[in-house]
């Protein structure tokens, strides 16, 4: 008999189910949990992503204090606060905090303006509004990833 495949798309890569019948391929996929989507992300991103340390070289510099923003190119109120957000454990931080990592780095700025503005674009948001931690949105993530970390790696080699 002929086996049936479905091929599906996911955040971590492509998915491939094979089963002897439609009925078992439909069983198979009521049978593939959040939860089991989730830790496949989790353990697909870590194996497959660069460590955070050496896509950061040249750019920020993890600290006891936590990260500085030590490239030399020019960067904007909001790159640098996204940076400094990304190096940060958990990506999370309040704007007190951020200010002084910006401070550390030589860079002055109206933190609390600038979040209040990256969060209107989408870059951050709350995830408790009743606490002031601020933290990167996936977009934010991307945003640092896909546009300002490859610039700025480009300019130092």
């Amino acid at each position: 008999m002929a086996k049936i495949k479905a091929h599906i798309k996911t955040g971590f890569g492509k998915l491939e189910i094979e089963s002897e019948s439609p009925r078992e391929l439909l069983e198979t996929l009521k049978n593939i949990t959040p939860e089991f989507l989730k830790e496949m992300n989790k353990v697909a991103s870590v194996k497959l992503a660069p460590p955070i340390k050496a896509q950061l070289e040249g750019v920020i510099e993890l600290t006891t204090e936590g990260p500085v923003v030590t490239t030399r190119e020019k960067i904007s109120h909001y790159e640098a606060i996204g940076l400094v957000q990304y190096a940060s454990e958990k990506k999370a931080n309040t704007s007190s905090q951020i200010n002084r990592l910006l401070l550390s780095s030589g860079i002055k700025s109206m933190v609390p303006a600038r979040l209040n503005e990256m969060t209107k674009r989408g870059l951050v948001f709350k995830p408790d509004p009743a606490k002031p931690e601020f933290k990167l949105t996936r977009q934010g993530e991307k945003w640092i990833e896909d546009e300002v970390l490859p610039r700025l790696r480009a300019a130092t080699r």
